[in-house]
């Protein structure tokens, strides 16, 4: 008990596949306690005993983040068993690939309640224990947060709002010795394009995407990792996000034109 009080601990959401799996065994293997949320049971206590096995700390709680009540849960279930919260990494998403005129509003309220209200959840129950532990409150973006991007609609709004709720947060906290990382990988290879819902809400289950061609989960952990060790303020992975991160201050008329044809490119396109 002694060690696990004395160990830093970190939160993950989305633990259960991809980005979030990544991040969860590169903060084990970095000696890190790691609490794992996700919705599959299966999956995140898979990945717990793994960890496990392989000496590290981890315990598996299964979080739905677009409920308040499990996100309260999940910060209360880790301060009953650690004592402290150093870390609250704010991962977990659903994307979505459809026109704004065919799109369900049901499909766009999912994706605001897990991209930023789970966010947002968390990260308020979090926050005393972050503020006492000096930690880092880190959001998992997107490019399409400050540049939106056609036919997802909702993804590009659900990350948008997480920019903004995060720079505010940095902000109000910047005496406090609190520490916010807005990471915005681009385009990885990962499930969350295959499990991207279309415009009724139903998996799109290919990806429109070459994932040979993307970063992998595990790199783009080991720049999350290294830019909360450095308490960086935002870090954009991808050398297509860098340049359209930049070309968006001095040319957005222009840029709306090559994202838009950029993305009419991608098999199956709903862009016309």
């Amino acid at each position: 008990m002694a060690k696990r009080k004395q160990m830093k601990i970190v939160i993950v959401t989305g633990a259960s596949s991809g980005i979030g799996e990544a991040l969860a065994l590169k903060y084990a293997q970095s000696g890190y306690g790691v609490v794992l949320a996700a919705r599959n049971k299966e999956k995140i206590e898979h990945l717990e005993e793994n960890i496990r096995r392989n000496g590290g700390e981890a315990r598996a709680v299964v979080t739905d983040v677009s409920r308040e009540e499990d996100c309260k849960n999940l910060i209360h279930q880790t301060i009953k068993l650690y004592g402290r919260l150093d870390i609250l990494i704010n991962n977990a998403g659903i994307s979505m690939r459809a026109m704004f005129h065919d799109l369900q509003m049901d499909v766009f309220h999912r994706l605001m309640d897990v991209n930023f209200w789970g966010a947002v959840y968390c990260t308020h129950h979090a926050f005393p224990f972050l503020l006492e532990a000096r930690g880092s409150v880190v959001g998992v973006s997107s490019v399409a947060g400050f540049k939106g991007l056609p036919a997802r609609a909702a993804y590009s709004a659900s990350k948008a709002a997480m920019h903004g709720f995060l720079d505010v947060l940095r902000m109000e906290t910047r005496k406090t010795g609190m520490h916010v990382l807005l990471a915005c990988p681009g385009f990885t290879a990962s499930n969350i394009r295959k499990n991207a819902l279309t415009a009724d809400g139903s998996s799109q289950e290919e990806t429109p995407r070459d994932e040979d061609k993307m970063m992998s989960p595990d790199e783009v952990a080991n720049h999350i990792y290294i830019a909360v060790k450095k308490r960086k303020r935002m870090i954009v992975l991808s050398k297509e996000g860098k340049i359209t991160w930049w070309i968006n201050w001095f040319f957005p008329k222009w840029l709306d034109k090559i994202v838009y044809n950029q993305m009419a490119k991608e098999p199956d396109s709903p862009l016309p």
